[in-house]
């Protein structure tokens, strides 16, 4: 995809990040600990938290992330900002020569995240988007134990997270955030990571709002239908009129079931039900990190492709689709 001698040939690779936020601290940390990397500069949302950052740091604060793109001194890239910019960031940073790692989603447009693969194709860079989910230990320990319970004809995933009062803060806001399942694309990444390729959707989405810009509370309800047969719900909520968390994920088979609930796992099998180790959601930000310099100095493979990560965002965008029309939305695999 790209050409890695030039960076190969340096002691270390220099990043530009973009954000200061929960994400942008953990990649912070972890560009600080790999002798690799060297973090040269950082732009945020306001002048003072971006100064407050760079000094943490131990690094450059920049007033605008055009600024940042622009320089010569930055080899790549990290983006950990709002959705809405995501997009307009990696494709200014790729113009400008740069490898590029963004977390999810690549753009909250699919048009736009097609054309930012290709340009990054044609500029010969790293285009990684970040999808940590596959690396932690409910995604490991479901892969593991799939096979144990037969044919698989349902999933019911669900994430609900009260919050009263709720935040005034971008992952409330319609434009920042972008639509439910775009915005938190995981959901649906996780699913066709295991299950394959979508034959239709409908969703359902209701939000609770007495501003324009923010909302209170959302909740969205999609089903998948994969070409295999299985259906899949997947339900997002937040906010403040929702009582009761969770985060669970069940798939039930010919043979058996799993069912995850917070950290717990099991496997439930005719007269027998056994507890499955979960493992930890820590330090997934930091494996990413080594896994992008790892590639970028030994052209190890990457566990995620910039494609694997567009189809499950032509995917978000039928379900948006189908929220907007109430209708069935069918995936036009001549298009994948």
């Amino acid at each position: 995809m790209y050409n890695s001698e030039a960076v190969l040939g340096q002691a270390q690779v220099r990043v530009g990040l973009v954000g200061t936020g929960y994400a942008a601290k953990l990649r912070a940390e972890a560009l600080l600990q790999d002798e690799r990397s060297h973090l040269v500069a950082v732009v945020g949302h306001t002048p003072e938290t971006t100064e407050i950052f760079a000094k943490e740091y131990q690094t450059s604060a920049l007033n605008s992330w055009q600024e940042l793109v622009a320089r010569e001194d930055v080899d790549m890239v990290v983006i950990s900002t709002v959705n809405r910019d995501h997009g307009a960031i990696a494709r200014a940073a790729l113009t400008h020569g740069k490898h590029v790692v963004v977390e999810y989603p690549l753009a909250v447009d699919f048009t736009e995240a097609e054309e930012i693969i290709a340009l990054a194709k044609a500029q010969k860079k790293l285009l990684h988007v970040e999808h940590i989910e596959l690396l932690g230990g409910l995604h490991q320990a479901l892969k593991q134990n799939l096979e144990q319970v037969g044919d698989v004809f349902y999933v019911r995933y669900s994430t609900i997270n009260p919050q009263n009062p709720a935040p005034r803060k971008w992952t409330y806001n319609h434009e920042l955030f972008g639509f439910p399942l775009i915005g938190a694309i995981s959901r649906l990444h996780r699913l066709i990571d295991l299950f394959g390729k979508v034959f239709t959707v409908n969703c359902h989405q209701r939000y609770w709002a007495v501003e324009s810009e923010y909302y209170q509370t959302c909740m969205c309800v999609s089903q998948l239908c994969f070409h295999s047969g299985l259906l899949a719900q997947v339900i997002y909520g937040k906010g403040e009129t929702i009582w009761q968390p969770e985060r669970k994920f069940e798939v039930h088979g010919e043979k058996g079931g799993l069912i995850f609930d917070g950290n717990t796992g099991y496997l439930i099998k005719p007269g027998e039900t056994t507890a499955i180790d979960v493992g930890t959601r820590r330090g997934l930000f930091a494996k990413d990190t080594t896994m992008v310099l790892d590639h970028l100095f030994d052209d190890a493979p990457l566990y995620v492709t910039p494609e694997a990560s567009l189809y499950t965002l032509k995917v978000a965008d039928a379900v948006q689709r189908a929220a907007n029309s109430g209708l069935t939305i069918f995936l036009n695999d001549a298009l994948d």
